[in-house]
C-alpha cells in the first residue's frame, strides 16, 4: 500500500480549505432560500415557500436566459469553429493581429461594450426592445472563448496531414470539416460551449444596461430580488439559479462525450 508523505497531506489539506472557501459561502447561501427566517436560521424550519415565489415572480427571466443562452451556444458554434479553422490554418502575422482582435470584447469591460451597442443601435426601436439585442452583446462577450477552446485543440493536432488524408480518399471539403476536422475538435468545442453557456446564462454587467423592463434575464432578477425583496427570496433565486444551470452541464459533457464515441 503506498504511504503519501506531509508534502502531500499538506497540499491535500490546503485544496480542500480552498474549496470550502469557495464552496461554503454559496451552500449557506442557498440555504437561507429554504428556511422560514433567514435571521432565526435553520431553528425556524425549512420551506420551499421561497422558491415556489421566486418561480411564481421570475419563471419568465429563467426562460428567457436559457433561450438566449442556447442561442448564443448557438451562434457562437456557427461563428467560432469556423473562425478558429481559418486562423489555425492560417499562417502570418494578419491572422496573429485578428486572433488578437477577437479578444478585444474580454478585455473591455462589459459596461463599455454594452454602452457602444446602444450608442450604435439603440434607435433601433423593435431591435432595442427585443431579447435579440442582448444576445448581441452575449455572442460578442463570449465568442472569443469558444474560439480560443477550438484553436488551442486544432494547433495541437496536424491538421494538414489530416485533411490531405481525407482528400485522397476523395473526400470533398464539406466532408473533411464536419467528418474530420470537427469531431478531432470535439473536445475544444466541449470546452468552449460549457464556458460559452454558463458565461450567457450569468452574465450580468453587459446585461444590465442592456435589458429592458420586458427582456429581464436570470442575472438581472437576481439583483433586483436582492435589492428589494427579502434575502429569503434572493437565496432561494440562487438555489434556482444552480438548479437550472447544472442539468444543462451534465447534459452539454454527456452529448460531448457521446459525440466522441
Amino acid at each position: 500500500m503506498r504511504r503519501y508523505g506531509p508534502a502531500f497531506w499538506a497540499q491535500l489539506s490546503f485544496t480542500l480549505l480552498v474549496c470550502a472557501l469557495l464552496v461554503v459561502p454559496v451552500v449557506l447561501s442557498m440555504a437561507a432560500g429554504l428556511t422560514v427566517n433567514y435571521f432565526v436560521g435553520i431553528r425556524s424550519g425549512l420551506t420551499l415557500r421561497w422558491v415556489a415565489e421566486v418561480w411564481a415572480l421570475y419563471a419568465d427571466t429563467i426562460r428567457l436566459s436559457l433561450g438566449i443562452a442556447v442561442a448564443c451556444l448557438a451562434c457562437t458554434l456557427v461563428l467560432g469553429v469556423p473562425a478558429a479553422y481559418v486562423l489555425a490554418r492560417a499562417k502570418g502575422p494578419v491572422a496573429r493581429a485578428i486572433e488578437e482582435l477577437l479578444v478585444m470584447p474580454v478585455a473591455v469591460p462589459g459596461l463599455a461594450t454594452a454602452l457602444a451597442l446602444i450608442v450604435t443601435y439603440g434607435g433601433a426601436g423593435d431591435f432595442r426592445r427585443s431579447w435579440l439585442f442582448i444576445l448581441v452583446g452575449h455572442v460578442l462577450f463570449t465568442l472569443p472563448f469558444m474560439v480560443r477552446a477550438v484553436l488551442a485543440v486544432m494547433t495541437s493536432i496536424d491538421l494538414k496531414t489530416l485533411e490531405e488524408g481525407a482528400a485522397s480518399l476523395g473526400a470533398s471539403f464539406v466532408q473533411r470539416f464536419f467528418q474530420v476536422v470537427v469531431p478531432n475538435c470535439a473536445s475544444g468545442i466541449l470546452a468552449g460551449s460549457l464556458m460559452v453557456f454558463t458565461l450567457s446564462v450569468g452574465e450580468f454587467n453587459l446585461t444590465w444596461l442592456l435589458h429592458t423592463p420586458l427582456t429581464k434575464t436570470l442575472p438581472v432578477g437576481l439583483a433586483d430580488s436582492y435589492a428589494s425583496m427579502r434575502i429569503e427570496i434572493g437565496s432561494a433565486y440562487t438555489l434556482v439559479f444552480f438548479l437550472m444551470i447544472i442539468p444543462s452541464l451534465i447534459l452539454l459533457q454527456l452529448l460531448g462525450r457521446r459525440g466522441r464515441r
